[in-house]
């Protein structure tokens, strides 16, 4: 296995089949610096243009339709000392009545502290004077080229992945997705300092990142959405909009996963998910919603083989 350095001289405003930017083998390891969601660099420089400009696509080697590709997300190092939000909830979030009264959508400054992995308000508003937050470090947007040709928008999400805002893509986290074109070709970009769940102003911390991942083809192991993994929990995701299309989507997914890879049946798995699943929200300001549903690994006990031949429990 290889590592390779990206760095991207063009970068994509859209997941689709695009001549690939770096070409590796199953396994191998990519490190790259990502842009922050309007394109800026850590120094500040406009290499490109929002919405979340993406690095890649990468072409693995030996993906094709019907295997997934599995991403581990190793490592992110934030890389600039400042970042960005926005200083009002969305519109959407609230009451149609509350919408009215909320303050304006300005840009603010984060400052970030590369050393102590915190960040603070540059000008912080009265009561946040000692607001202090730890980074949390996530990737926003990321997926593969979606089948038939199409582009999507990295302002949205569906199958193939894309904008996502859930704070579950971490270091340690590991995520797979449906490949549907040859090699894959997967992006990545839009990392967050920190976010809320459901990314709710319309951005988190909006910041560039030196990102570490591997990818692995995972044969004839079919998908339909992005599923994931952490040391406690698998997860499915469901990407649609209105949100309720999305939880059936993510519960679906489960219930087809527990029912083809860890031996129940449809009945025992309704049992187990009935009581254990718990539902995490991804982002819901963009045009299709994220949601997840996660199932802790203490109630799987027939865990499957992953392709290195691990149960997920040991990796």
């Amino acid at each position: 296995m290889a590592t390779h350095k990206l760095i991207n001289s063009t970068w994509h405003n859209v997941l689709g089949t695009i001549a690939p930017a770096l070409t590796i083998a199953s396994g191998d390891i990519v490190i790259t610096e990502t842009l922050d969601a309007q394109g800026f660099d850590k120094n500040g420089a406009r290499l490109a243009h929002g919405p979340n400009p993406m690095n890649g696509p990468i072409f693995v080697t030996g993906a094709e339709p019907g295997d997934a590709l599995r991403v581990d997300i190793l490592r992110m190092d934030p890389i600039c000392p400042s970042g960005w939000t926005i200083s009002s909830l969305a519109a959407n979030v609230v009451d149609p009545e509350a919408a009215r009264g909320l303050p304006a959508r300005d840009k603010v400054t984060w400052r970030i502290d590369l050393e102590s992995r915190t960040a603070v308000l540059q000008e912080p508003p009265k009561g946040l004077e000692s607001f202090v937050l730890p980074l949390e470090p996530m990737i926003g947007c990321f997926g593969v080229a979606p089948s038939l040709g199409q582009a999507f928008s990295t302002a949205t999400s569906a199958e193939n992945g894309g904008n996502m805002d859930y704070r579950g893509f971490r270091p340690g986290a590991t995520v797979w997705f449906p490949v549907a074109v040859e090699g894959a070709l997967f992006f990545a970009g839009d990392c967050h300092a920190a976010q809320g769940d459901g990314e709710i102003v319309g951005t988190g911390i909006e910041t560039c990142f030196e990102v570490e991942l591997r990818l692995t083809v995972e044969k004839s192991r079919r998908l339909v959405w992005p599923r994931g993994e952490n040391e406690t929990h698998i997860f499915s995701v469901g990407n649609a909009r209105p949100l309720d299309q999305a939880l059936q989507h993510a519960t679906t997914d489960m219930l087809n996963w527990l029912t083809s890879d860890y031996g129940l049946s449809a009945t025992a798995a309704s049992h187990l998910m009935g009581q254990v699943v718990r539902y995490h929200v991804g982002n819901v300001f963009d045009p299709a919603y994220t949601m997840v549903c996660l199932v802790e690994k203490r109630w799987l006990s027939n865990r499957p083989p992953s392709a290195d031949g691990t149960t997920p429990s040991s990796r």
